[in-house]
């Protein structure tokens, strides 16, 4: 398809405010961010290279989850561009009507949003592993330390002068199986070997059950029961696999696999996947919202009310998306219906004022 001279200046006129607008909530959000790490780093005595670094590193991600939003604020400037040179009038007096102007950026819209998907989100994700790489070697706590692959649940503590590296098979909320605890000195040479057929942790003293210990010297040592203590409970665990912005969809959908063959709930990850395949048809959404938002209420005509009814209904739209979320999160809803709901619902509103969308 030849795209048309005026199907090339629409596309061209609002890609040029999507860029605007997107750096202008880049360098808010970085600025912000720069703020929030300088918190972060009250207790260190470091150059200022640190907290601008890990923002340089984060923005890009919290840009991500802003690009809804921006969408709808970039549709309603483009709209006014066109209307304060009566270009509107001039397309519809030459054929092109609301619909034909909607339809194209429904598609321009759509296609960025893939492009975002798969090239940004995964810049983004890289960017958010370094991030969370680098503020962990400022960190007083054991965060970031655990990992889960195919063959199980790994976790490295250290207590006292003591190395610990733990790796259990099945890890379901509060209970691990098939554990075994290496303890080594600060050389790595090993002291005891721990194997326990279970563990419960739900607090920080695991209570172990069916318990073999094997000194350095090859003894052995059979009890029935044996109290661990470490720096993590299952809540810690289970929180330190949260990061999962840090993660591109190719790393998700293998850790979702992993989390199945260990016995831990995909639910979270799952989730996540749900709402970034939905991130295309969202961004669409916002560009048909933010359009009938301005063709149906003329007396938006200046760019502070722009910006106030956007923010208005991007709080509308982000609490609707994050309670919904919660219920998938919580299994009350299945996870596909708690993320795509939301969008079913903007999909009906947008369609019941999109019959009337030429009469305007």
């Amino acid at each position: 398809m030849i795209i048309k001279r005026y199907q090339f200046y629409l596309v061209k006129t609002f890609f040029y405010h999507f860029m605007i607008v997107s750096m202008i909530f880049l360098s808010l959000s970085f600025i912000l961010n720069f703020f929030e790490e300088l918190k972060f780093f009250d207790d260190y005595n470091v150059d200022t290279y640190y907290p601008i670094m890990l923002a340089l590193l984060n923005t890009p991600s919290i840009l991500f989850e802003l690009f809804p939003f921006i969408f709808l604020i970039t549709t309603k400037f483009f709209y006014i561009y066109l209307n304060d040179r009566n270009e509107i009038e001039i397309l519809k007096n030459n054929g092109i009507n609301y619909f034909s102007i909607l339809s194209l950026l429904s598609i321009l819209s759509l296609s960025i949003g893939i492009i975002i998907l798969v090239f940004y989100y995964t810049f983004t994700s890289n960017l958010k592993s370094h991030y969370y790489n680098l503020k962990n070697t400022f960190s007083e706590e054991n965060e970031y330390l655990a990992v889960v692959n195919e063959s199980g649940l790994w976790i490295k503590e250290e207590i006292a002068e003591t190395i610990n590296i733990i790796h259990a098979k099945k890890f379901k909320e509060n209970l691990i199986e098939n554990v075994t605890i290496t303890q080594t000195n600060s050389s790595f040479k090993v002291a005891n070997t721990i194997i326990a057929e279970k563990a419960y942790i739900s607090k920080k003293t695991w209570k172990l059950n069916n318990v073999k210990i094997i000194n350095n010297k090859g003894q052995r040592k059979k009890l029935s029961n044996f109290d661990y203590n470490s720096s993590f409970n299952g809540e810690i665990i289970a929180n330190l696999f949260s990061n999962l912005n840090s993660l591109n969809l190719y790393q998700l959908y293998e850790l979702s696999e992993n989390y199945s063959k260990i016995g831990y709930s995909t639910t979270n990850v799952m989730v996540h996947l749900n709402k970034l395949y939905s991130m295309p048809i969202f961004f669409l959404l916002m560009t048909v919202l933010g359009f009938l938002i301005m063709i149906k209420f003329k007396f938006i005509k200046t760019k502070f009310f722009t910006v106030v009814m956007g923010v208005f209904v991007s709080v509308i739209v982000y609490y609707l998306n994050y309670f919904s979320s919660i219920f998938g999160a919580n299994e009350t809803l299945p996870i596909s219906l708690s993320i795509w709901l939301p969008h079913l619902i903007l999909l009906l509103i947008c369609s019941l004022v999109m019959v009337r969308i030429n009469e305007f």
